[in-house]
């Protein structure tokens, strides 16, 4: 099915904004909705990283007090040099290993089965987590240790893997370290500003040849789209997670992932037919 240039970027923004930051995983979806709306290919994955940028603006936007504290008391304050360290140590792991592997993932990682796959492991671990219930030791994102800033930095490794979602590797991974929800969402999203600019960046520049002037308009609206909607998630997922568990999520893992394998299953055998 082949969708005007614009209506794609209004509609993989919504896609993006609405998921990068749930435990959902933002790629998968993409990949599912770029596949519905005929876009799709080195080009289109590219488009899917770069309006992220959309979606870092609204975490940006949101958290500005605290990452202008951040910037301004990082060498006079305990608390903002802790928590500049720790934000510095969970980005690495994740950095590192997608550097290397990064041409490998995207190359052979970015498929419907895969997704399909992730989708359901994932959820089969949130309702393991939840029902395990780890004590929270840690209630604010400041507070957090070495060790658990570099076990979600590890985390976040899983999140390589198109499906797993990087906010539920790093907020579960968080959680099962024994962070409160709400600090272990808060620390997740405030590990996202560095991770996806690095990503957005580093895509960017690698396939920067697969784009013209032409490609503008639909980067913009895309972005802005992003933008609005990850916004408007980020507030009320915070608030969400202030009094629920993430078994609603799991369940819908599981669901999104059972259709993606039966919707690969009967391509398959269309493909047999034909």
């Amino acid at each position: 099915m082949l969708v005007a240039p614009l209506l794609v970027a209004v509609i993989l923004g919504l896609v993006e904004g609405i998921t990068e930051f749930l435990p959902v995983s933002s790629t998968g979806h993409l990949i599912v909705a770029g596949s519905l709306l005929g876009f799709s290919g080195p080009r289109a994955a590219t488009f899917e990283i770069v309006i992220q940028v959309g979606a870092i603006l609204a975490v940006i936007w949101h958290y500005r007090v605290v990452l202008a504290d951040l910037m301004g008391r990082f060498f006079t304050a305990d608390a903002e040099r802790r928590l500049g360290g720790n934000l510095a140590l969970a980005f690495l792991p994740a950095a590192l290993v997608g550097l290397v592997l990064h041409g490998w993932i995207k190359a052979h990682l970015f498929t419907p089965v895969t997704v399909a796959a992730a989708f359901i492991g994932g959820g089969i671990v949130i309702f393991l987590i939840e029902r395990l219930r780890p004590t929270s030791v840690t209630v604010e994102a400041r507070a957090i240790s070495r060790r658990q800033a570099f076990g979600i930095g590890c985390a976040q490794v899983l999140a390589l893997i198109p499906g797993t979602s990087r906010s539920a590797a790093t907020i579960l991974g968080g959680y099962t370290l024994g962070l409160s929800r709400p600090a272990a969402t808060e620390f997740s999203f405030l590990l996202a500003i560095p991770t996806l600019l690095a990503a957005a960046g580093y895509d960017i520049f690698k396939s920067r040849h697969l784009f013209t002037a032409a490609d503008v308009p639909m980067f913009v609206v895309g972005t802005a789209v992003a933008f609005v909607s990850a916004l408007l998630v980020i507030r009320g997922f915070l608030r969400y997670v202030q009094r629920h568990t993430f078994n609603v999520f799991a369940w819908y893992r599981i669901g999104f992932g059972l259709l993606l394998l039966a919707l690969a299953a009967l391509h398959l055998l269309r493909s047999d037919a034909a």
